[in-house]
């Protein structure tokens, strides 16, 4: 079976991009179609390689059901535009540094996150590293509704190949 590849991409990989990491994990876990994705984030900047996420974004997380701890930030490498198919940014500064790297023939599977959220009308998903806890509240709203309608957009067309699964559900 062939699974969706995503990576997740911020500046240093300890907020934003773990969290859509986790989130989106728990989420295609809790819809059934965990074995349908593979998911990952990275960094753009190699700032805090081989750190736990921020402790605010593990916490705000926490008190929400989902597991941060023990992922561990990374940078985007050249390989990650082969490996993937789908490297979304959580705001355009992102997208611009991604798509200045990625090879000519991976451009394609570069995009925003948040396209994929249909309850916000935002379109960058704001740092919270420096505000205070809403800040990281509102990174999870935007991040669960986001994260939500993009596994729902790319199991749509493979529902029908996973065991116990019906294309209707």
């Amino acid at each position: 079976m062939t699974r969706h590849k995503v990576l997740f991409v911020c500046t240093g990989n300890i907020c934003r991009s773990p969290t859509a990491e986790g989130v989106a994990r728990s989420l295609a876990q809790m819809m059934g179609v965990e074995q349908l994705f593979e998911f990952d984030s990275a960094g753009t900047h190699g700032y805090h390689i081989g750190e736990p996420p921020d402790s605010r974004t593990v916490a705000a997380a926490l008190r929400r059901g989902y597991d941060l701890a023990p992922l561990r930030a990374r940078r985007v490498t050249e390989f990650d535009f082969i490996r993937f198919d789908h490297l979304l940014a959580m705001d355009r500064d992102h997208l611009d540094l991604l798509q200045r790297a990625c090879p000519q023939p991976h451009q394609k599977k570069l995009g925003l996150f948040l396209d994929f959220s249909e309850r916000f009308d935002e379109d960058e998903v704001p740092d919270p590293y420096y505000g205070g806890t809403q800040g990281f509240e509102h990174v999870l709203d935007l991040v669960e509704d986001a994260a939500t309608q993009l596994i729902l957009k790319l199991s749509a067309n493979r529902r029908d190949t996973v065991p116990g699964v019906s294309p209707e559900t």
